[in-house]
């Protein structure tokens, strides 16, 4: 049995004589009838959704399901609905030949489980989240406390903590340096 291309004619440029005869250009099969070694007809069902230049999307569906199940069941669908039954016809050979007991299931339920898994730790580190805010909170809450229980004996004279700063010039930019060698010199001698 041998496999023939459609024949559609067709005028190559408008330029042509306009008696000149059409030029015959010859289509190349689908892959589904390319594969299954028969002629493609002009309306054929697999012709849109298996291109002649990608014939493994084809084969695989058509080791899982069947060449006539495939057409029976694009038969029965609208057109709008064909193309994604198809990928989906296509994903599910995959996920078959892959797994032949568990197929696309055994895929969806590996990535449930890792969903799980995920939500899981987001829930984990939101809880951290939660714990190191509610840690800052007391932290604050006992710092101010602090400030109000310690004695203010003047405007000038203010404490942080138990260490009273009487000169808070070492926190300037320009002061800093000097603050760090009168501190070593009063220290050593």
């Amino acid at each position: 049995m041998e496999c023939s291309g459609t024949t559609i004619t067709k005028s190559l440029s408008p330029l042509s004589a306009p008696n000149s005869p059409p030029i015959p250009l010859v289509v190349s099969p689908c892959a589904a009838c390319k594969i299954l070694r028969r002629r493609c007809a002009e309306k054929c069902v697999l012709a849109p959704y298996f291109p002649p230049s990608d014939p493994i999307k084809f084969t695989t569906a058509h080791r899982v399901f069947g060449a006539s199940n495939i057409i029976k069941f694009l038969q029965e669908l609208p057109e709008y609905q064909r193309a994604d039954a198809v990928s989906s016809m296509v994903y599910e050979a995959n996920a078959r030949i892959r797994d032949p007991v568990y197929g696309c299931a055994g895929a969806i339920c590996q990535l449930q489980k890792q969903v799980n898994e995920l939500q899981a730790q987001l829930a984990k580190a939101q809880a951290e989240v939660v714990t190191v805010q509610c840690q800052y909170s007391n932290l604050m809450t006992l710092i101010s406390m602090d400030f109000d229980q310690s004695p203010q004996s003047s405007p000038d004279q203010q404490s942080f903590g138990n260490y009273p700063t009487n000169d808070l010039s070492f926190l300037d930019d320009n002061n800093s340096s000097s603050f760090v060698l009168n501190s070593l010199w009063s220290d050593h001698y």
